[in-house]
């Protein structure tokens, strides 16, 4: 799954401000950590409860699919044998509209399938932009405490100091607050939210 390119500019932002316009810089007090901190993008999605439920949900959804269109591409075969048989049968008038509302069907039914892909797709990319969403504060409150003013996506980072890296810390306290998401599957939750209103 693609991660987040824009996340570590998120929560530099909200480090280094307080959230609105006009906002005071964040008081970080005594330093106890190092000023600029890295965090590793990939690790706090995948290692994330939230995280590894969404790609548990995703690939149950895809092997569904996937399933779907084997047991569908069954039956069609089976209907173009028919089809076949039955053509030897039939004059060309009498047939061409049994070809032709068969080609139809299979056009329908590979147009459906292949938007059922893309929702999945979708709903992957909003999976990751609602992690963000629910972990931004998080992340910044975490900065505060360490009293860091920036923090850095690890893969720009030639050196690292000792202590530099917060992943753990994030992660333990994203899965403490966080969770896995809740009771409700993540997908269904995504799907309601962005479904059209009646």
């Amino acid at each position: 799954m693609r991660m987040f390119p824009y996340l570590a500019a998120v929560c530099l932002a909200l480090a280094m401000t307080g959230g609105g316009a006009g906002a005071q810089p964040l008081s970080f007090g005594t330093i106890d950590g190092p000023p600029v901190v890295v965090l590793n993008q990939d690790r706090l999605f995948s290692e994330s409860l939230y995280g590894q439920r969404v790609q548990a949900e995703l690939e149950t959804a895809s092997t569904d699919l996937a399933q779907e269109n084997r047991d569908i591409e069954a039956r069609l075969l089976e209907e173009e044998q028919q089809l076949t048989q039955q053509r030897s049968e039939m004059s060309a008038e009498e047939f061409q509209p049994l070809a032709d509302a068969f080609d139809a069907r299979v056009e329908d039914i590979r147009t459906t399938q292949d938007e059922r892909l893309r929702e999945l797709n979708a709903l992957a990319d909003a999976a990751e932009r609602r992690f963000v969403q629910l972990t931004t504060p998080i992340l910044r409150d975490l900065l505060r405490d360490q009293g860091a003013a920036a923090v850095l996506d690890s893969r720009a980072v030639i050196y690292l100091a000792e202590g530099a890296d917060i992943t753990d810390r994030a992660l333990a306290r994203i899965n403490r607050e966080l969770g896995d998401g809740g009771e409700q599957p993540i997908l269904d939750q995504l799907r309601a939210d962005t479904a059209p209103e009646q």
